[in-house]
């Protein structure tokens, strides 16, 4: 194997691991797995496109001796990365499988498809969250104290559901998301990029209370506010918390009937 084979291979197990991936057999990581955080997923698509440029150099180092160095590291220590905007015809270039596909598979297409800039790019823990926040998904406490995200009544309606498999070490479940599923995240693809933009900004005072779980106190000074014709964007300020999450939370509270109607 030569030099230029040996960071191609490394390469693929990287861009594996950035999507949630295990590089040895091609299974998708356990959703608790600290492979799956965020800020690492981000440092893996780092070192791919690093070695991508290098790659591409013919196996060596660019001949000015500096490697472009992608938006998303800077965006971990500086300015909140520029607003994603997606357009129709992004949009229409996505397909939907009718195949049940894992969250680690949506991700991977979408960024392959939409040729994501290092800036964009998204990894399974940024869908995730903003999945979690919008009450899709919850997590749960198994028996040996281990935590794992499950779809929520919400989640189900929206063709998110749970698998039993069975592996070498035994059962395990899996999440699985339809054609349903995968049209609902494509549907909130721009808002799920921005939320993971603004999640992972260094303070964001606005959404300091972004995924924490919704009081009585809250839920009545939610009903309040919206019954008084106080917009979404208004609420979303005064609460700290995302307007999808605000949205989500009237749909539960049925102050709405979808999310189309605010």
């Amino acid at each position: 194997m030569t030099e230029l084979e040996k960071i191609e291979y490394a390469k693929s197990f990287i861009d594996k691991l950035a999507n949630g991936i295990n590089p040895l057999d091609d299974t998708p990581v356990a959703e608790t797995d600290v492979v799956n955080n965020v800020r690492l997923s981000r440092c893996f698509f780092y070192v791919s496109d690093i070695l991508r440029q290098v790659i591409e150099n013919g196996g060596s180092i660019p001949k000015n001796k500096t490697v472009t160095v992608p938006e998303t590291v800077a965006a971990v220590t500086s300015d909140p990365p520029k607003k994603f905007v997606l357009t129709e015809e992004l949009k229409s270039s996505l397909r939907i499988s009718e195949v049940p596909l894992f969250i680690s598979g949506i991700t991977q297409y979408i960024n392959t498809v939409l040729d994501l800039d290092a800036n964009c790019k998204l990894a399974v823990g940024a869908i995730n969250s903003w999945l979690m926040e919008n009450g899709l998904l919850e997590e749960h406490t198994l028996s040996d104290g281990k935590k794992q995200k499950r779809p929520t009544a919400l989640g189900g309606s929206c063709g998110i559901f749970t698998e039993e498999r069975r592996g070498q070490h035994g059962p395990y479940t899996v999440m699985i998301y339809n054609a349903q599923a995968q049209q609902y995240i494509y549907d909130n693809l721009e808002e799920i990029i921005n939320f993971r933009s603004i999640k992972n900004a260094p303070s964001i005072e606005p959404l300091l209370h972004q995924g924490d779980p919704w009081t009585e106190e809250q839920d009545k000074l939610l009903a309040i506010l919206f019954k008084r014709g106080v917009s979404v964007n208004d609420i979303s300020t005064q609460m700290k918390r995302s307007m999808g999450g605000i949205k989500a939370r009237l749909k539960k509270l049925a102050l709405i009937e979808n999310r189309s109607d605010v």
